[in-house]
């Protein structure tokens, strides 16, 4: 018995012990570093984020950007100016792609960590900040070339000011409006209006059923970040060549329907977060099972009792399920801004005094380092096998084949174009903001404007007979062979 109170105690002292917290944090820190490396464009879309900021700093086309295949580019372009200005401080594209998303990353795990602290303790909040950081999404998105991360940040800081005022009981002053007014035109510039999914449906939640405080902040900082967009908007419609068909029927409108974008299942969300976010959401939901048992299952005792904020963070993440399972065209990593309200609302099952988790606390403090060390051999075990995995398939293949072209043009001063080819990062590989067709290469090459040419190798044999005093050159690198390189 003295050995199950020592255990036990031990497993208090180390949870809310400040080198945990520390350990912790520093491994969260490298996996948010090293999850995507070896780092390279070719999936998930990165090389349609990372070629916004390119076009931008080569041709100064800051407000309508373009895909490397030439169309329209469908995001607006916030993150893509961050990224410019990053450049220009470090000269590294990688860094000035990546540090976006690991900025806001980490910024985020810090305002959650504080916010879990001050209202639930230590320990809720170290519970809190594991759920957010050690889990298959967040590593992978912290330095992907993407949007999903800072948008997510923007959602986190909205969600949180409204948690803070119903925790508060206080009124809405205009200097709160003017904050959500910029998070939400920041978040519009961000990836535009998809902000009122992950928001609205809570708000209107929490107004139908809550007496104690309100989470609406007003109607002018929603319209006015809406009417901000809508400029944008107009000007794409009025100034950009398919901007209306690519922006606004296929990527907004098309979301909607069964024929443009890939569709999935209602519940695709639900099975890819209980997986993607284990073990927290196991621990979510068998808490509250744990608490519905010790009110005999009395549903209606647990609703009426629930406190405001609490029925908040669960109408701010199950709203934003909801809202993104109804459309009919979903990924993975669209659904991530609803994990950091899920963190906290973990965070406050944790720490808010339930009978149940009081009459067993010893008990509960064991299960809740389980799940740390679990979430940390879990996510730890995964994104080690991904990076290793990685480099021994060579998966940044076509960026080392870049790298070694331009390091090679840059000693023997070649005049190069890369010919049209299916990979997008190529041309980022390359630092090259066009493709170049195969017949005016042709022409480019044999009229000596050209020193060397970057094709593809089914294009490479229909090209050299027509090339005058032309060499071919394969990769070495094994996922690379598709292309060649064709120097005099």
């Amino acid at each position: 018995m003295r050995d199950v109170s020592t255990s036990l105690g031990m497993t208090r002292g180390l949870l809310e012990d400040h080198r945990t917290l520390c350990v912790v944090a520093a491994l969260i820190v490298l996996l948010f570093a090293l999850a995507n490396l070896p780092w390279q464009v070719d999936d998930y879309d990165q090389a349609k984020q990372a070629f916004t900021s390119f076009e931008m700093v080569k041709e100064g086309h800051w407000f309508y950007q373009h895909t490397p295949h030439e169309r329209v580019a469908t995001k607006p372009p916030l993150v893509g100016w961050i990224s410019a200005a990053l450049f220009t401080l470090t000269r590294s594209w990688e860094i000035a792609w990546r540090l976006p998303s690991l900025l806001a990353a980490l910024a985020l795990a810090v305002v959650l960590l504080r916010a879990a602290s001050c209202a639930y303790g230590s320990i809720a909040a170290l519970v809190a900040f594991g759920a957010f950081g050690l889990n298959l999404l967040s590593p992978r998105l912290a330095t992907l070339v993407r949007t999903d991360m800072p948008l997510a940040f923007v959602i986190f800081l909205i969600g949180l000011l409204i948690w803070q005022k119903i925790r508060a009981e206080s009124d809405w002053k205009l200097r709160d409006q003017v904050y959500v007014f910029v998070l939400l035109t920041a978040a519009m510039l961000i990836k535009g209006p998809i902000v009122y999914a992950f928001l609205l449906p809570g708000i209107a939640l929490f107004a139908w059923r809550s007496l104690k405080g309100h989470a609406w902040p007003g109607w002018w900082p929603w319209v006015g970040s809406l009417a901000i967009f809508l400029v944008w908007v107009a000007g794409g419609i009025r100034f950009q060549p398919g901007f209306y068909q690519e922006v606004v029927m296929r990527e907004f409108v098309g979301r909607f329907g069964e024929t443009i974008h890939r569709p999935q299942p209602l519940l695709f969300y639900c099975l890819h977060l209980l997986h993607k976010f284990s073990p927290w959401s196991v621990l979510i939901i068998a808490i509250a099972l744990v608490d519905l048992r010790s009110r005999n299952w009395r549903l209606r005792s647990a609703w009426c009792e629930m406190s405001p904020e609490i029925f908040w963070l669960l109408c701010w993440s199950i709203g934003g399920l909801i809202a993104m399972s109804l459309i009919p065209s979903k990924r993975v990593d669209r659904i991530f801004p609803v994990i950091p309200p899920l963190c906290l609302l973990l965070a406050a099952q944790i720490g808010a005094g339930r009978s149940s988790l009081n009459a067993n606390a010893a008990r509960w403090r064991s299960y809740l380092a389980v799940a740390l060390l679990f979430a940390i051999l879990f996510t730890g075990g995964y994104t080690s096998w991904r990076i290793l995995t990685s480099y021994r398939d060579h998966r940044d293949a076509l960026a080392v084949f870049g790298r070694n072209i331009r390091h090679q043009a840059d000693a023997h001063r070649w005049r190069y174009e890369v010919v049209s080819a299916k990979d997008e990062g190529l041309l980022l590989y390359l630092q090259k903001t066009h493709f170049i067709e195969p017949q005016r290469a042709v022409v480019e090459w044999n009229g000596g404007s050209l020193d060397a040419l970057v094709a593809s190798t089914e294009k490479a044999t229909v090209l050299m007979p027509r090339l005058r005093d032309a060499v071919l050159s394969e990769s070495k690198e094994p996922q690379a062979r598709d292309y060649v390189l064709i120097t005099r």
